[in-house]
């Protein structure tokens, strides 16, 4: 059968997260995505693979998602199709035949994540369900210098929250960023691979680094200590974006 391939952004808010679960115990993007892909399949069930195993509420603007099915679509015809079959919370923003071999997971190399942090005032409604929130301004160079120990090849071990299902605890971070506005902050990672929760856990790192509840260097013996019970706790999953997966050529690339 055809090999296909989209790019799906999504609100996370109202879903259990990207992974389908049995039946009655909650919605989930995997779950109507295939649920979509049914109804062009002639009602067989479509397996997809998704890059990332995104955690309730958490959002995304460049998931992508693999699949075989039984027919030939060109790329606008797809698009379109699932579009009009997809849930409003979720959009298909491209699709179409990919190479031979490529797998939405593991073909992957990068995965690029965003948190949106508000500082201070009053949460502002309108950014609920795309923002986290704490009561007060950070100091910018506390939560600078924690970003920075997140770059290079570590085990992450005290990030990672219970139920992932990897073998290894190490990642190699390749950016680690903070931008300041006027609501708080950006945050911005990239690496080759994240566990479950540890983008929020290394946000919930640079809040109680910016709170000056932790120094810097206590939030590094953090680390080094690979202990769950030894970090801060996630930050909320409203303000977490997957926004973008790479590939390495040539299966980065939709088939015509």
């Amino acid at each position: 059968m055809p090999l296909y391939r989209v790019t799906l952004a999504y609100d996370g808010t109202d879903f259990i997260g990207w992974q389908r679960q049995r039946a009655g115990e909650g919605r989930t993007v995997q779950g109507v995505l295939e649920q979509a892909l049914a109804s062009l399949a002639g009602g067989a069930r479509v397996a997809v693979a998704g890059a990332g195993r995104t955690d309730a509420g958490v959002h995304a603007l460049g998931q992508v998602a693999s699949f075989d099915l039984p027919r030939e679509l060109g790329t606008a015809e797809l698009q379109q199709a699932l579009n009009g079959l997809l849930p409003a919370d979720v959009r298909a923003l491209d699709g179409g035949r990919a190479p031979e071999g490529f797998h939405a997971r593991r073909s992957a190399v990068s995965k690029l994540y965003r948190y949106v942090l508000d500082c201070g005032g009053v949460p502002l409604p309108q950014r609920r369900r795309t923002a986290g929130w704490v009561p007060r301004r950070l100091d910018e160079s506390a939560v600078r210098a924690a970003a920075a120990l997140f770059p290079g090849r570590h085990d992450f071990a005290s990030l990672a929250s219970s139920g992932g299902s990897t073998t290894t605890t190490v990642r190699t971070v390749t950016r680690s960023e903070v931008e300041f506005d006027e609501h708080g902050l950006v945050y911005e990672v990239e690496a080759d691979g994240f566990l479950r929760k540890m983008v929020r856990s290394m946000v919930g790192g640079l809040i109680a680094v910016g709170r000056g509840t932790l120094a810097p260097e206590g939030l590094a013996a953090a680390l080094e200590t690979r202990d769950r019970r030894a970090w801060p706790p996630p930050a909320p999953p409203s303000g977490l974006t997957l926004v973008r997966v790479d590939y390495p050529p040539p299966l980065d690339a939709v088939l015509p």
